[in-house]
């Protein structure tokens, strides 16, 4: 372990030795008793998390699939994807691939969607569906979900589908008080997993509309799920050794105490702002609409960030994220998400005042 690579990317994110060792669980048949019992015994405590009494669903995928599941399943009109950011702007394109009709309400990146603007837009009527992404991973900027929610909920033919990918377990979210009709999340960053496990769930609307929907396809089909679920079965063969790993990852977040978590994940997210603000750095992202899980840096000061990876990397065996898509190098991101600790972050930090002096 000392050529060890420690993750402080914005996923994945680094998984513990614990979680390997659970993950490490003898293999069982997915259509056997044992599976049905792993299932079960983690069900309930991830309707608590997502803040429903709807089934939860495992789908072995990205969250991507989910993405797109959730236009096949829901657009009959057109989608109205709100866009501020790499991942929410590529939803309008799986919309468009999907032979969806699709319109993008678009922001520029950094700027936090505004609910008025999604107001006025299903005011027109043209809209069934709207995708939201609760925290853009890319910019570092947490949306306002409640009011986006409130907004939605004023029409009754509009279903809203929530990406809450890296905002999941990091700060609280109620998936039946606030009338969401598709929450998604994936395994790899706050959950502190492997990659390849997506977790949703989905309203009653969603499933009725989803009925009259023939052409949703089989491997993300609502209905499909909803109908194995039933039986505490996935429609296809599930990542099994992953699912190990979310059951000890669920026990562990109850363990620490769901509350303890907000919490813990709110205070090392202020230690790397009180960091950024000591270096003379400034935030992509405007004041109260951060993201508790991660910091998108903005480049002010114009070092050079590949090199800045280069030292972290070879010098303090860490890895940075030197900026996604069109403000690669123009911003930095620091990962405070899973089970970062505020020994970690310190060494982190530690670790950048160290590395900057050279570059």
């Amino acid at each position: 372990m000392s050529e060890h690579v420690r993750l402080h990317i914005p996923g994945p994110v680094e998984i513990s030795p614990a979680t390997y060792e659970a993950m490490a669980t003898p293999m069982i048949g997915h259509r056997s008793k044992d599976f049905v019992a792993l299932y079960d015994d983690i069900h309930p405590g991830l309707q608590e998390l997502l803040g429903t009494q709807q089934p939860v669903f495992l789908s072995t995928s990205s969250a991507w699939g989910i993405m797109e599941g959730s236009i096949r399943n829901l657009v009959k009109k057109k989608v109205l994807c709100c866009c501020s950011g790499a991942f929410s702007d590529k939803w309008i394109d799986v919309a468009r691939r999907c032979g969806k009709e699709g319109e993008a309400l678009q922001y520029e990146w950094g700027t936090p969607v505004d609910p008025a603007d999604i107001d006025a837009k299903l005011a027109t009527g043209e809209f069934d569906t709207v995708t939201f992404i609760h925290n853009e991973t890319s910019t570092g900027v947490m949306n306002p979900l409640a009011e986006v929610a409130a907004v939605v909920r004023k029409y009754d033919d509009v279903c809203l589908v929530v990406d809450t990918v890296s905002s999941f377990t990091v700060v609280p979210i109620e998936f039946d008080k606030l009338g969401i009709d598709v929450l998604l999340t994936g395994s790899q960053k706050a959950l502190a997993l492997p990659p390849g496990l997506a977790v949703f769930t989905v309203s009653d609307r969603a499933f009725d509309r989803a009925s009259t929907i023939d052409d949703r396809g089989y491997y993300f089909d609502f209905l499909e799920f909803k109908k194995n679920q039933a039986k505490s079965m996935t429609p296809s063969t599930p990542c099994i050794a992953t699912i190990y790993g979310l059951r000890h990852q669920v026990k562990q977040i109850f363990a620490e105490g769901i509350e303890a978590r907000f919490a813990r994940h709110e205070k090392l997210n202020n230690i790397v702002h009180e960091w950024i603000r000591e270096n003379g750095f400034e935030f992509f992202a405007p004041e109260g609409f951060r993201s508790k899980s991660l910091t998108c840096i903005a480049n002010n000061k114009g070092i050079d960030v590949a090199k800045l990876q280069q030292i972290m990397r070879e010098e303090h065996k860490i890895q940075l994220d030197g900026g996604y898509g069109k403000i690669k190098g123009t911003s930095f991101r620091l990962s405070n998400m899973g089970d970062e600790t505020e020994e970690t972050i310190g060494n982190l930090l530690n670790c950048l005042d160290a590395a900057l002096p050279k570059v």
